[in-house]
């Protein structure tokens, strides 16, 4: 008989502690995106990040969680998905044997109680479905978003979330593209970034884009929002090692410094371009170097990290102009900074991975050093396939749900709604009461204030929008 697994306390503490960073995420974004609405749409934003929490967390733990991490006896179809019921049914109480990794040869595992990582990957998939809220902000109705985000997750994250982390084609292992991605540049961001793109592509653009003026409400708010994020990336990021271990700190300080690269980065360009640097801009710099930095944390040292960092905030602070210059209106820009910077962070590991900073590159994965330590250009190869792949599912298949949805139940909010606020129209609330300031004479003037019933205020026609517009997603 092997050895019974046993828990590992600091392993399993420490992947506890990332799981709430993790989930703080998720309000930090509803915050961010909140901040960078209009008024009339702010509760909206923050609502659909909140019903992301609450369906997604379901759906993972009733099957998503085996579709993503469960094995099958078919070899063929286990690099496609997992399993629907491996934990379910018969094995939905899940004892304290039950530890991720553990094997006959190797009992023990990492030491971390299955639950424990099953929460762990619970808030990564809330989060991924999140982000895409921000690119259809102003013009959707919740129930299409609440069928949407349920059957994106199903079809699309949780398998390729197999793909690139479970036993799937995109990771590590015999027969595999063995393309890296630490903690989620391809499976998070990549993946966000397209659906994003499909999704406002079958919906089409808000009623007075692009000239109208989409500026932010609460700038404040935009700050407080990127500070959450920032603060429970340390735990989306060094706690995908799983161990507390050297590479685990190497992950940790990389997210810092390249974080910090890419808030000069953004600023610096936009100081360059528009003549003043902005907090929104600096607030969108650090979650275009959080997003870079996610594939890439564990796999490139520290100076390649704030190298990442300069070039993914100057890029995506240039990258959200695309949408203008292209004609389609993803309102907070997750195109031009999940998107867009995902694809850097990824493309970055096959220039600068390196054995160096962790033996699992090649060890365990089967990848190899990237192009300016040795490798070729194989790796490169490698991350721009699987990039590729994940483009063309999500995008292709959040277009088809966009437009299925939008016959069948309605998906885009009435011009009335649009215009009057989203709020109002879908939740029956206002995100800010200013009725009492000027007794109830002036209610009308308040709400005014707040955006409530106002339709948008025309702004001259441009390529590109003032700098306060172009906004991170």
């Amino acid at each position: 008989m092997p050895e019974a697994p046993a828990i590992d306390p600091a392993n399993t503490v420490f992947l506890l502690v990332s799981t709430a960073l993790v989930l703080l995420m998720t309000p930090g974004l509803a915050l961010f995106y909140g901040g960078l609405n209009r008024s009339k749409g702010v509760l909206n934003m923050i609502m659909m990040s909140f019903s992301a929490i609450g369906l997604v967390s379901v759906l993972w733990l009733f099957y998503g969680f085996s579709f993503a991490f469960g094995t099958s006896e078919n070899a063929t179809v286990n690099k496609f998905f997992g399993s629907f019921s491996q934990y379910l049914g018969t094995k939905t109480f899940l004892g304290e044997g039950d530890l991720w990794g553990a094997t006959a040869e190797n009992p023990s595992g990492i030491g971390v109680p299955l639950y424990v990582f099953m929460a762990f990957q619970m808030v990564f998939a809330v989060i991924t479905v999140a982000l895409i809220s921000g690119a259809i902000s102003d013009r959707t109705k919740f129930a299409g978003w609440l069928l949407f985000a349920g059957l994106w997750a199903t079809l699309v994250y949780f398998p390729v979330a197999h793909w690139v982390w479970g036993t799937g084609f995109i990771g590590g292992g015999d027969g595999n593209i063995k393309a890296l991605d630490f903690a989620g540049g391809t499976a998070v961001h990549i993946n966000a970034g397209a659906a994003a793109l499909g999704l406002v592509l079958a919906l089409g653009k808000r009623i007075g884009f692009p000239t109208a003026s989409f500026k932010p409400h609460n700038i404040p708010l935009v700050a407080l929002g990127a500070g959450l994020l920032w603060f429970g990336w340390f735990g989306f990021n060094a706690g995908s090692e799983l161990t507390v271990d050297s590479v685990a700190g190497l992950a940790f300080i990389n997210t810092q410094v390249a974080t910090a690269a890419a808030v000069l980065g953004w600023i610096i360009v936009e100081w360059i371009r528009d003549g003043k640097p902005t907090v929104v801009g600096a607030s969108s710099g650090a979650i275009a170097g959080l997003v870079a930095i996610t594939p890439a944390c564990g796999f490139i040292a520290p100076w390649a990290a704030v190298l990442l960092g300069l070039v993914a905030g100057a890029v995506c602070a240039l990258a959200i102009s695309l949408k203008y210059k292209l004609g389609y209106d993803d309102s907070l820009d997750v195109v031009g900074v999940h998107f867009v910077g995902g694809w850097i962070g990824s493309l970055w590991l096959g220039l600068f991975a390196t054995n160096q900073v962790n033996g699992a590159i090649s060890d365990v994965i089967g990848a190899s050093d990237g192009l300016f330590y040795g490798g070729g250009v194989t790796q490169l190869g490698r991350q721009a396939l699987a990039g590729l792949i994940v483009t063309v599912f999500s995008a292709g298949v959040a277009f088809l749900l966009a437009k299925g949805i939008d016959k069948t139940i309605g998906f885009r909010a009435s011009q009335e709604a649009e215009v009057d606020g989203i709020d109002i129209a879908e939740h029956a609330e206002s995100g800010y009461d200013l009725s009492t300031a000027g007794g109830s004479g002036s209610a009308g003037g308040a709400f005014a204030m707040a955006g409530i019933g106002q339709s948008s205020t025309p702004a001259p026609a441009a390529t590109a929008a003032p700098s306060s517009e172009k906004v991170a997603g």
